[in-house]
């Protein structure tokens, strides 16, 4: 007898597929770790190829140079603007004095310290003009932080109106989620949208849809049916993710013209171990490994940067 079953075609795991609200990923949950700063932010700038010593003593190539991908960051200084209490919302907040020339894509609110509160984030603006990107607004995000309220308050307080680096939260070697919002394709078919099986030569008129969409009887068609609609722009996070290096001098990894598609970064820099979501010039958005706590440390001894230069 033949086998008259398959796993289904195309994933249920992300619903609804739409496209995301804003263009800043969100991030809705943070670890509890005792680190002051528990994320940062950096555009995507493109991807090379770095060679480090494996330090990881349960991995089989221990102590050897492996090669891996890595994605590299343009991860400028953040200025915190603002410290944000919360209840079980958002109940007040207090704003810093923002610096000459500096513009926010959402209006300041006024300072509101409340007696009473739950927990306490950062409100911080990306600075573009110390990268390559070429837009004049800041975009404007949370950034948790871990420890007691009195230790959040009191480091929360040290930090605003000043600015924050990649240093100032991670280091090499650690782990990390990464969340960004992926290319948009607009509007798509099932094939594209699914993965559903493309039907063979003989089936009339179309090829590329579903075969079945269900009973005549009730007339409706059921959610999970693959259909076609839009596609792209979702808000993905991957977790532990490995960071590779932190520097401030981008000239070491950047190939000679700059990142094909975005251009020469200005300042520091971070890599992480792989892809991450979203294209070139997208901010994406780390925090603190929310299921591994490990840090391994990699030498890095040569970048490549051969691939990535300009012709």
């Amino acid at each position: 007898m033949p086998k008259r079953t398959r796993p289904r075609r195309g994933s249920l795991q992300f619903w609804p597929r739409k496209r995301a609200k804003k263009i800043v990923p969100r991030t809705s949950h943070w670890p509890k770790r005792d680190a002051k700063l528990l994320g940062f932010a950096g555009w995507k700038a493109g991807m090379t190829h770095v060679q480090y010593i494996d330090q990881n003593n349960k991995s089989p190539t221990y102590g050897r140079s492996i090669s891996k991908a890595v994605t590299v960051l343009d991860a400028p200084s953040l200025f915190v603007a603002a410290i944000r209490f919360y209840s079980s919302s958002v109940i007040g907040e207090k704003w810093a004095k923002m610096p000459k020339g500096m513009k926010l894509k959402i209006k300041t609110g006024k300072d509101n310290v409340p007696e009473k509160y739950s927990d306490i984030r950062l409100l911080v603006a990306t600075q573009p003009s110390k990268s390559a990107m070429r837009t004049t607004k800041s975009d404007v995000f949370e950034i948790g932080l871990g420890g007691s309220k009195e230790e959040k308050l009191k480091y929360a307080e040290s930090v605003l109106g000043k600015e924050i680096t990649a240093k100032d939260a991670f280091k090499p070697g650690e782990y990390i989620d990464v969340s960004g919002v992926t290319k948009g394709y607009g509007f798509m078919g099932p094939v594209k949208r699914f993965g559903i099986r493309i039907q063979t030569r003989k089936d009339q008129q179309m090829h590329r849809h579903t075969g079945s969409i269900g009973g005549w009887k009730p007339r409706k068609v059921d959610w999970r049916v693959p259909l076609p609609g839009q596609y792209g722009f979702f808000t993905r996070t991957e977790f532990t993710k490995k960071i590779v290096l932190i520097e401030d001098d981008a000239a070491k990894i950047t190939p000679k013209g700059g990142f094909v598609g975005y251009g020469l970064p200005k300042s520091s820099f971070i890599l992480i171990e792989g892809s991450v979501p979203g294209p070139r010039k997208r901010l994406i958005r780390i925090r603190k490994a929310i299921r591994s706590t490990k840090t391994i440390p990699a030498d890095v001894k040569h970048i490549s940067l051969q691939s990535k230069q300009r012709k």
